[in-house]
C-alpha cells in the first residue's frame, strides 16, 4: 500500500468524520468523487488505487478527470465544480501529511472552478401549480399521499432530502401549525403551515399507516420514500398535468422547482428576503436574490415608475460610404 492510501482513509475518518463532523450526505458526495477519481487514475496509470502515490494523481491527471466528467459523463459545469471542491479539500489535507509533494499539491489546488451560464430560476405559475396538484388520483391511497406531498412541498419549499426524512411527529397541526425539519448544514428549522396545507395534511394523517416515528410520506409497505422516488413522482404528475396545462410541458418540473415556486410565491406576496432565506434554510440572504431577478412582475412595476427617455425613434445611418461598407461586415 502506498502512502497516499492511508492519507485518503484518514481524510474521511479523521478530517471529515471527527474534526469537521460532516453530514452523511457530504461524506457520501466526497466518497463518490474520490472513488471516481481513483478508478480514472487506475485506468490511466495501470496502478491499483491502493498503490497510487500523490505524484501519480497530479494536476494533469485531475484536469483530464474533470474533462472526462463533462465530455464522457455529460456532467454540468456546476457538478464538475462540486467534484473539484471535494478534490481540493482532499489535497489541502494531503498537503499537511505530504510536505515532500508540496509543489504537486499546489498545482492541484490551483486548478480553477469553471464559470458557467446561470439559467433563470424555473418555477410554476398559479395555473401550472393548480394543474400539478390536481394530477394525482384521489380515489387511491397513493394518489392521496402524493397529493398531500405535492401540496406540502409547494407550500413549505423543503428540499427533497429534508422531505424524505420527515416522520409523523415532524408535523404539528394544532395551534401555530408548523413542520420541523433537519436541514442542510445540520440546521434545525420550523416552517409554518397554511390552513389549506393543515387541512390536507390532517386528512392524510388520519389515513397514513405508522406511528409518530414512521415516515410522514411512506411507501405502501411503510418504508421511507427515496429522493429518487420523489423526483420520479413529481415528473410523472407534471407529465399528466401537461394534458390540461400545456405550458408545463416546456418546463422540467422537479422537487426543486416546487421549492422555487414556494420562494416566488413568498416574494410576490411581499415577504422580506431575510424571511425567505430563513424559510428555505439558506445561509445568506444573497442566495434568494435569484427570485428577485426572476420576478418579471416586479420588474414591470419598476418600469412603470420610470420616466420615459426624451428621445426620438430612428436608425443609425453611416455618414460615409466606407463606414457603410464596414457596417455590412
Amino acid at each position: 500500500m502506498s502512502s497516499f492510501a492511508p492519507t485518503i482513509e484518514a481524510f474521511f475518518t479523521e478530517r471529515l468524520m471527527t474534526q469537521r463532523q460532516a453530514s452523511p450526505r457530504t461524506i457520501a458526495a466526497y466518497k463518490d468523487t474520490v472513488r471516481m477519481l481513483l478508478v480514472f487514475a487506475q485506468e490511466r496509470t495501470k496502478k491499483a488505487p491502493s498503490r497510487l502515490d500523490v505524484a501519480d494523481v497530479d494536476a494533469r491527471l485531475i484536469s483530464d478527470f474533470l474533462a472526462h466528467l463533462e465530455l464522457d459523463r455529460h456532467n454540468s459545469a456546476r457538478t464538475r465544480n462540486t467534484r473539484l471542491a471535494a478534490i481540493h479539500s482532499l489535497f489541502r489535507y494531503a498537503a499537511l501529511r505530504h510536505p515532500e509533494h508540496a509543489g504537486s499539491v499546489q498545482q492541484v489546488l490551483a486548478i480553477p472552478t469553471k464559470r458557467y451560464d446561470r439559467a433563470e430560476v424555473a418555477y410554476l405559475v398559479p395555473d401550472e401549480l393548480d394543474a400539478l396538484l390536481a394530477a394525482p388520483d384521489l380515489t387511491t391511497w397513493t394518489g392521496r399521499r402524493d397529493h398531500a406531498m405535492l401540496v406540502f412541498m409547494a407550500q413549505t419549499g423543503l428540499r427533497v432530502s429534508e422531505l424524505t426524512q420527515l416522520v409523523g411527529d415532524s408535523a404539528q397541526l394544532g395551534r401555530g401549525a408548523h413542520v420541523r425539519c433537519h436541514g442542510k448544514g445540520r440546521k434545525e428549522r420550523s416552517t409554518p403551515l397554511t390552513a389549506q396545507t393543515v387541512a390536507v395534511l390532517s386528512a392524510w394523517m388520519r389515513e397514513r399507516a405508522g406511528g409518530p416515528s414512521a415516515p410522514l410520506f411512506a411507501t405502501s409497505s411503510g418504508s421511507q420514500l427515496s429522493p429518487d422516488a420523489v423526483q420520479w413522482l413529481v415528473a410523472k404528475y407534471a407529465t399528466a398535468a401537461a394534458r390540461t396545462c400545456p405550458s408545463i410541458a416546456k418546463k422540467r418540473v422537479s422537487p426543486h422547482v416546487l421549492r422555487h415556486t414556494c420562494a416566488m410565491n413568498l416574494r410576490r406576496a411581499g415577504v422580506d428576503a431575510a424571511v425567505i432565506a430563513l424559510w428555505l434554510g439558506h445561509e445568506s440572504t444573497q442566495t434568494v436574490q435569484i427570485y428577485t431577478h426572476a420576478d418579471m412582475a416586479l420588474k414591470e412595476r419598476a418600469l412603470a415608475r420610470t420616466t420615459p427617455f426624451n428621445t426620438k425613434p430612428g436608425r443609425y445611418r453611416p455618414p460615409d460610404a466606407l463606414l457603410a461598407f464596414l457596417e455590412t461586415l
